[in-house]
């Protein structure tokens, strides 16, 4: 299996793409996620670079700016953070005490109410509760179980490794942000994720094992509820500060219906410096999401050449804090700099991993509007297969900036290079997942079919044009889940 990769990440690596469109995105990819990029961090310096270098590149393809301030919407934001090397979580059982390794074993989601020195013992917490009193404990809870109401002092839950996502180990870092003045109800309880590879140590000397536990949970039979032998202690020091990031909002004007916009996005932050990953710290996030602003820039550069616009105008939006909650695109459908009612659609970029070849494309929210119309229409005659989403239980068409959108009651899309179930393709996707997703690996470096990588972007031009030209505008689906009632 190791040799079957090594020689598919071979055939997969060009040292140039063939075609002078794919070699100009691809030379927008390099300099976004170039290392003095620094991985775009929200509202950091090298997010500010990179944004300066999407705003020329707009600039120059005669784009006009459609932001409060120019080209640029300030997205007010407050981040919250634990410091790792002023902080220790430890496990305690009488006089011995074991360390925890925070971004590796566990992380604290941090808030500015919480408590910041603790110690309290911890209770597995299974499907029977009936007279298990939770106050001042700990409630321990294997992810993806029923959500229970405990009154515990806090929860810890343990990444389930047999998810359909599979969790990501060292976390990059742990900092929650908000938009200033809209902070999410976090109340007082700590609430903490673990590592599953370190979860037998939360279990040592209390007559279960985590092994135990997940083949319940795997077969569904009920979880007992018990005291563990382990106590947690925790000393934290978490920081505040109150920050700005920028959305870039910039509009092709329209020849026939300007004041109609279809919206084109993509996310320009990704997660900078974090925790080092094989020696390597820096997050590039050069698929997620360089790679696809880079198309934005490229699809703005081609109408230019082409000296024509479409019908209805294009409003090309790069977000902000998408990594951290969607954060840019949340702010922008809450302070519309164009009105709601005019932007008929919104075709996002995000989820795409040029990776092996473009023969199938989930498309999420294919059913719920006519948008699934015109992409059947436009990927047919290129070979490409359409098909729903296939795992609705990750639920990604609410975990990318369409979703804003969507909630606004504006009709979305949003896509994944899709394959057949036990393929070559899929052993491919899920490898690039567990190792390259949210990781520094994640860089110019790595694997890419640039022949994917063009026949999408052409696909994406050509539904961008489709949408853009159509004689109506994009609708909801009767009995769609989304559409406004």
């Amino acid at each position: 299996m190791r040799i079957f990769f090594a020689l598919s990440a071979m055939l997969l690596i060009a040292a140039d793409p063939s075609d002078e469109a794919t070699k100009r995105w691809w030379a927008h990819v390099k300099i976004l996620a170039a290392d003095n990029m620094e991985g775009r961090d929200t509202g950091s310096e090298g997010y500010k670079r990179a944004a300066r270098y999407v705003v020329e590149q707009f600039e120059r393809a005669g784009l006009k700016p459609a932001g409060e301030s120019g080209y640029y919407q300030s997205v007010p934001l407050r981040a919250v953070r634990i410091q790792k090397d002023e902080s220790s979580v430890a496990l305690v059982n009488g006089d011995r005490v074991t360390l925890l390794r925070i971004y590796r074993d566990i992380t604290v989601t941090p808030r500015v109410t919480m408590p910041t020195s603790i110690g309290a013992p911890m209770v597995f917490a299974g499907d029977d509760l009936t007279g298990v009193d939770f106050k001042g404990k700990i409630a321990v809870a294997i992810a993806g179980g029923r959500p229970r109401n405990t009154g515990a002092l806090g929860n810890l839950t343990i990444d389930n490794p047999r998810a359909i996502e599979t969790p990501r180990w060292p976390v990059a870092y742990a900092t929650v942000m908000s938009i200033e003045g809209k902070e999410r109800a976090a109340g007082t309880g700590i609430a903490m994720r673990f590592n599953p590879a370190a979860a037998e140590k939360l279990f040592a000397g209390s007559g279960h094992t985590f092994a135990e536990l997940l083949e319940l949970a795997a077969v569904k039979k009920p979880l007992p509820t018990f005291a563990l032998a382990e106590s947690i202690r925790l000393n934290l020091k978490v920081d505040a500060e109150e920050l700005k990031s920028d959305n870039i909002l910039a509009v092709l004007p329209g020849s026939s219906l300007p004041d109609e916009y279809v919206a084109v996005s993509a996310h320009l932050d990704g997660y900078g410096f974090g925790e080092p990953v094989n020696g390597d710290a820096l997050y590039n996030g050069a698929f997620d999401d360089s790679a696809y602003v880079a198309e934005l820039i490229e699809l703005a550069a081609a109408y230019k050449k082409a000296g024509k616009a479409p019908r209805r105008s294009l409003l090309f939006c790069v977000f902000t804090g998408e990594e951290k909650g969607l954060l840019g695109s949340d702010y922008f459908t809450s302070h519309f700099t164009i009105p709601k009612e005019k932007i008929v659609a919104d075709i996002n970029l995000d989820y795409l991993r040029p990776i092996f070849p473009l023969k199938i494309l989930t498309t999420l929210g294919l059913e719920e509007s006519t948008l699934g119309d015109s992409v059947k229409k436009v990927a047919e005659p290129l070979g490409i297969r359409i098909q729903n989403d296939t795992e609705p239980e990750r639920r990604l068409f609410q975990r990318s900036d369409q979703y804003n959108f969507i909630r606004g009651g504006i009709p979305g899309v949003a896509f994944i290079f899709g394959y057949e179930n036990g393929s070559r393709e899929e052993a491919i996707y899920r490898k690039w997942y567990a190792e390259r997703y949210h990781r520094p690996s994640d860089d110019l470096n790595q694997p890419i079919d640039f022949g994917a990588a063009a026949k999408f972007n052409t696909f994406f031009s050509k539904l961008v044009d489709e949408v853009a030209n159509a004689q109506d505008r994009p609708r909801w689906r009767a009995g769609s889940q989304y559409a406004p009632k």
